[in-house]
């Protein structure tokens, strides 16, 4: 029996990226995955309304195939996508009962909360709906995900006691990183004695293919094991999690997840240490040394997206992954308002503030150059 009084086993199926077919969810895989997964014992699903098709796909291959009190169903509310009223918002949980037949949900998350997304759950008061539908019995577990600054964080635990977890990115290459402080946020969440669910233990994929060099750290320690493997047990190994949620997009990801995490036990002290040498041999790939202070950004004349450019760079560097680089770069600067790198017009401010004295005009060019649509 674990956090919440609810028996759930440290792998949960993350239902962003089902597996594909002619450009649809591949239903026939979705179910032998799922069907995998269950007689693995495990039991938790996370969905969202956001995730298109995912809600639907669920339904078929889990909620009409399986009794509702055998499985764990979590989905999510995205009130900042596209609401101008607390009826669109709420409209969302009816979509999602709707569209995946669940009745009610074990866990529902308000999503994504940071930055300038949190308004919208304050002003339209979606704290209250939420404990307001708890009590109806249409969610079991009432809390949120989280992408911002620990800082953040702690404001909205502060101000909101009543949210029973929330889930956070964690994973080993993002544990001290300054744009993500996977760390800082986790250590919020434990002070305020919130279970944690983890998003991301993988990076999206990124950390089942890192750097060569972190790939030998991990193959030279145990030969036999996926590089992805130890990201999830990463994370699996912190106290207070409820589960890590994997993306998984394929019943050979799956199977192997599962060879892992079916009698999980805590991290060595060997294992611990192995993955600490992976962690110093990130830190040794030259990276653009920004910390996200943003101080540059006070004083930029054309509003550029320097610290998430430099971002979108970083991640170009380390995992060569140009798609996944442009990605961050659409949304920590397009999504964000700001301008990009090609819309600089060199003039020097930004730099004359920067306590990393970074170049920033020369990186800003190499970012161009690197992450253009024609380059």
């Amino acid at each position: 029996m674990g956090y919440l009084g609810e028996e759930i086993k440290k792998l949960g199926f993350g239902l962003m990226r089902l597996p594909q077919k002619e450009g649809k969810i591949d239903i026939e895989q979705t179910k032998e995955m799922v069907d995998h997964f269950m007689k693995a014992g495990f039991t938790y699903f996370d969905t969202a309304w956001a995730y298109a098709g995912s809600e639907d796909a669920i339904r078929e291959s889990l909620v009409e195939r399986y009794p509702r009190e055998s499985f764990q169903l979590a989905t999510k509310n995205a009130a900042w996508i596209n609401c101008k009223t607390r009826e669109e918002a709420i409209a969302q949980f009816d979509t999602s009962l709707k569209q995946t037949g669940a009745g009610y949900f074990d866990f529902y998350l308000l999503h994504n909360l940071g930055e300038g997304r949190t308004k919208f759950f304050d002003e339209f008061n979606m704290w209250d709906w939420i404990i307001e539908k708890k009590k109806e019995g249409k969610i079991k577990h009432a809390g949120f995900s989280f992408h911002s600054t620990p800082e953040e964080l702690e404001e909205i635990l502060k101000k909101h006691p009543e949210m029973e977890f929330v889930q956070l990115q964690i994973n080993y290459a993002d544990w001290e990183n300054h744009a993500i402080q996977s760390k800082a946020c986790y250590e919020v969440a434990r002070k305020y004695e919130k279970p944690v669910i983890i998003m991301e233990p993988v990076k999206g994929g990124m950390l089942a293919n890192p750097p060569e060099a972190v790939q030998e750290v991990f193959k030279k320690a145990n030969p036999d094991a996926s590089i992805a493997s130890w990201a999830i047990k990463f994370a699996a190994n912190l106290e207070g999690v409820i589960t890590v949620l994997s993306g998984m997009s394929n019943i050979e990801q799956m199977d192997d997840n599962l060879s892992f995490m079916k009698d999980f036990t805590k991290l060595s002290e060997s294992e611990k240490a192995t993955i600490g040498k992976a962690q110093k041999v990130l830190k040794s790939i030259p990276l653009i040394p920004c910390t996200t202070c943003n101080y540059c950004a006070k004083v930029c004349p054309m509003h550029i997206g320097i610290s998430g450019s430099f971002t979108a760079m970083n991640y170009f560097t380390l995992y060569r992954d140009k798609a996944a680089a442009k990605h961050q770069e659409e949304w920590l600067v397009g999504g964000h308002g700001l301008k990009n790198a090609r819309e600089c017009i060199k003039c020097g401010k930004c730099e004359a503030v920067c306590p990393q004295h970074i170049s920033i005009r020369e990186e800003l060019v190499k970012v161009d150059r690197a992450l253009s649509s024609d380059a």
